[in-house]
Order: structure tokens, then C-alpha cells, then sequence
């Protein structure tokens, strides 16, 4: 058994903070994300799940929503919560093979990079899922390493859990148990304790596997629609980003925990995370998977690799002044990139929106609506009763709920994702606001549209809604439960 130091509780305490602290110095900067405001609308329709994902960031953003006032940084709070969580996670991972303080704290510094800063700060699914993964992970390094196989019981619990904030933990369990096919320990796969563990982990999920099957799986569907939607643009970007989600001068650390996962003799019955790792690449090349998909396991590799990185360093004081200046400077390009640092007025000038559309997304919300309430604003008084809102993506839904009921615009509708089962709008509403990317004249839904205006965020910062008309339209062509099924689509 690999000995274990104690946890460096201060120095990962530290690191933790700082993260938190960044974190919430940025938390109401900007505005919201487009990902917010789909989940604040649809959230509001309790589910056990819905056709994109599972209920609980939904629900989350509802709860929070509830405890403190509808405010973007609210529905930011969690995220502290979890980024602190990974934080100690990840130190504890590389504590399980014999890590010591600073190599704890060089694990929990993963935290302070890209990736987990843009989860930390939108409130998405990507931050719960690094917590779920690692606590998974750490629980089969655990049973294997201490030779605890209680220890898949909490991986099946975790497990279980997960699969309400996504599904992809099964991906990771897939590729973990390839890996134990092929390098071993195989004789794993017949515990009655793993088995007991995966039985757990579907009855905890089972409510949310029903809910799949009563809906003809909507998870697939939605993945189909992903892989071809955004399918190529997903394999290109796959390996380039796994260099970058960590920053680059933590590509060496995290290359170093999957060499010394083949090479240290002690830690063969873990081996199988250095399988799963570049066959779960391979699984995402071949499904068009998104590549953040496989970031909770490459956050555990570099844990492991914080371990051999600090033995290198030994005792000599430039490779520690090198590290030390590597950490800094790849944690100070991590936070400018990735939060809401630099202000508004001129960070269309800089690559950053190129870079992160997580900050792009997060611009323009307010001035998009007051467009729209101009359009709408300019209708006939005997139109307006009469008037619905219908926009072509969550995100301009989301925005005209939450900005436009105060300022008196009508309901609004959208066939994206989840939204399509909130409609349709009701028989009366014969005339249109659409706010569309697309020609409207497509589906045929209507026998005229006036364009109208054109979203501009007025700050230079390139995004979807930039290419967003505003229509009039009207003499629908026939009544909205025959037309509805036009504007589904999933995205």
C-alpha cells in the first residue's frame, strides 16, 4: 500500500480560496450566460428530466433563484462551492499515491485553470460534474489501492447520484472498466463488492433512467442532434483543447501522471485510468462528443502527475523557482481568459471572446431586449394584446423572460430543446415578434415577416445573437398545434 501524508489542509485551503475569491470578485461582472437563462426559465417546470439533461442544475439554478432573489450572481453561488470542492479532491487524489503538501497543493492549483474557472463561474453542468467524477475516481483509486473494495459502494452512490447532473459518468465507467480488461487488475470485475456498487448506482439513478425510457430517450436524440450540428467542429478542436483546458504549462504535469501510471510498479491496480483516458478520446472522435467531456478524468491525471512533478523538483531551487513561475503565469493567463476581468467596453478588442464564447455569451442581454421592445413598441395598439414573442435559441428566450416581463413585453416562446414543450402560444396570438438567425419564410408559418431591426450588443464582441433579425410577422397559415412541430428543433 502506497503511504499516504496527511492532507495539507492550509496550503489547500489557500489555493482553494483563491479560486473562490477570484471567483467571486468576477461572479456579477458582465451578465448572464446564455446556459442561465435557458436553465432559469426551464427550471422553473420541475421534471425528473428534460430532453436535453437531466433535472438537477435546473432545478439548482431554481432553488437558488428561490433562497436569493433572481440576480445573476444567485445562481452563481454553487459554483464557489464546488471549485473549493474540486480543489480538495484533487489534493486528495494525488495524496491516495503518496503526494505530500506540495504536491497536494500543485493538484489543487488544477482549479485555478481554464477549464474548471469557466465552470466555477457559469453556473452549467460542467462544475457538479467535476466534483461527481473526482469523487468517483478518488473512490476506485481507494478499493484499489488500499484494497477497500467497500470503497465501490461510494463509487456506485456517486455514480448514481451523477447521472441527475449527466450522463456522462458512464462514459468514464465504460472506459475505466476497458481498462481493467486490458491491463488489469481483471479479477475486479467479478467482485461482488463492484457489482453491489454498480447495482447502487442504478437504483439511486433509477428514477432518472425511467424517465429516459418513458420519453423515448431524449439524451440520444440530443446527442445525435449535437454530433451533427457541432459534430466536426468537436473532433477538430478534440485534442487541441485537452492541451489547453489545463493551460499549457500544465500539459507536462498531467502527460507526467499518465507515464507514471504505466511505470510505477505500486500503482498497477490504476492503471486502467491510463486506458480509459485515451480510449474515452477515442469514443469522443468517434460519437462527435464535445471535448470538456473527458476533462474530470484529465483533472485527475494531472493530480497524479503532481506527485512525479514535485520528486523532479527534489531540492534544487530553479526547478522550484521554474515551477513556481510556470503556475503563476498559467494561472494569470487562466483567469483573464476565462472571467469577466477585463471591462466590457473593451474586450471586443482583444482575443479573449475568440478564445472563451462563454464570455461572448455573456454580453449584450439587456441592450438585445431593449431592441426587441422597440420592434414591439412600434406595433399598432390593437396588435398588441394580440402579440407573442417567438425567438429561434434558449438564449434569446431566456433573455426576453427575464429582462422583458418588467418592461412589459409579452410571453415569449422558442422550439429550442426544452423550450418547445412550454409552447404553443395560444390561439390568439395572431401577430409575431420573431427574433430569428434564419430566413423565416422557411417553415412557412406565416404569409408575411417585416424585418424589423437588427440585434447589435454595440460592443464588438461577435456572437450568436449578431446575426439575430427582428420580424413582424403575421397571417399565420394555421393554427399553432398544426404549426408548432415546424419550430422544434435541438441544438
Amino acid at each position: 500500500m502506497t503511504p499516504r501524508a496527511p492532507l495539507a489542509w492550509k496550503p489547500v485551503g489557500a489555493v482553494a480560496g483563491a479560486a473562490v475569491l477570484v471567483l467571486l470578485l468576477t461572479i456579477g461582472r458582465y451578465d448572464y450566460h446564455r446556459d442561465e437563462l435557458y436553465f432559469r426559465m426551464v427550471g422553473a417546470h420541475p421534471k425528473w428530466g428534460y430532453v436535453d439533461q437531466p433535472p438537477f442544475t435546473p432545478l439548482m439554478v431554481r432553488g437558488c433563484i428561490e433562497l436569493f432573489g433572481d440576480t445573476v450572481w444567485a445562481i452563481r453561488i454553487p459554483g464557489l462551492f464546488f471549485i473549493a470542492g474540486a480543489a480538495f479532491l484533487l489534493a486528495l487524489v494525488a495524496r491516495e499515491i503518496g503526494g505530500g503538501a506540495l504536491a497536494q497543493t500543485l493538484a489543487a492549483a488544477g482549479v485555478l485553470t481554464t477549464f474548471p474557472l469557466v465552470a466555477g463561474h457559469i453556473t452549467i453542468t460542467a462544475a457538479p460534474d467535476l466534483v461527481m467524477w473526482l469523487l468517483v475516481i478518488l473512490s476506485l483509486m481507494r478499493a484499489l489501492l488500499r484494497d477497500s473494495p467497500r470503497y465501490f459502494l461510494w463509487a456506485g452512490l456517486f455514480a448514481g447520484i451523477a447521472l441527475y447532473n449527466k450522463h456522462l459518468v458512464i462514459l468514464l465507467l465504460l472506459t475505466f472498466a476497458a481498462g481493467l480488461l486490458t491491463v488489469g487488475p481483471r479479477g475486479v470485475l467479478v467482485s461482488k463488492w463492484l457489482w453491489a456498487g454498480a447495482g447502487i448506482a442504478v437504483l439511486v439513478g433509477l428514477p432518472n433512467l425511467l424517465y429516459q425510457i418513458a420519453n423515448d430517450f431524449p439524451q440520444i436524440h440530443m446527442a445525435g442532434a449535437l454530433a451533427e450540428n457541432k459534430g466536426d467542429d468537436a473532433r477538430i478542436t478534440l485534442l487541441p483543447l485537452q492541451l489547453l483546458w489545463l493551460g499549457p504549462f500544465f500539459v507536462p504535469v498531467w502527460v507526467a501522471g499518465l507515464v507514471t501510471l504505466w511505470r510505477r510498479p505500486e500503482l498497477r491496480p490504476v492503471r486502467a485510468f491510463a486506458v480509459a483516458y485515451p480510449l474515452m478520446l477515442v469514443l469522443l472522435f468517434v460519437v462527435a462528443g464535445q471535448p470538456y467531456y473527458s476533462f474530470g478524468l484529465l483533472a485527475a491525471l494531472f493530480a497524479i502527475g503532481a506527485v512525479p512533478t514535485v520528486r523532479w523538483l527534489g531540492d534544487r531551487t530553479a526547478r522550484r523557482w521554474l515551477l513556481g513561475a510556470a503556475v503563476v503565469v498559467n494561472c494569470g493567463v487562466a483567469i483573464v481568459s476565462s472571467l469577466p476581468v477585463l471591462p466590457i467596453g473593451v474586450v471586443g478588442d482583444t482575443p479573449v471572446p475568440a478564445m472563451n464564447q462563454g464570455i461572448s455569451d455573456e454580453i449584450g442581454w439587456p441592450r438585445y431586449v431593449a431592441q426587441v421592445k422597440a420592434v414591439y413598441d412600434a406595433l399598432p395598439a390593437e396588435d398588441k394584446p394580440r402579440t407573442v414573442l417567438l425567438t429561434g435559441n434558449y438564449g434569446e428566450a431566456g433573455s426576453l423572460d427575464r429582462y422583458g416581463k418588467p418592461l412589459g413585453l409579452p410571453d415569449v416562446y422558442s422550439g429550442q430543446n426544452e423550450l418547445w414543450y412550454l409552447g404553443p402560444p395560444p390561439e390568439s396570438a395572431t401577430v409575431v415578434v420573431l427574433v430569428s438567425q434564419g430566413d423565416p419564410a422557411r417553415s412557412k408559418a406565416f404569409g408575411s415577416c417585416e424585418e424589423r431591426a437588427h440585434l447589435d450588443n454595440g460592443y464588438g464582441v461577435d456572437n450568436e445573437e449578431q446575426t439575430a433579425r427582428v420580424y413582424v410577422c403575421r397571417d399565420r397559415t394555421g393554427t399553432w398545434a398544426e404549426l408548432w412541430p415546424r419550430f422544434q428543433h435541438f441544438d
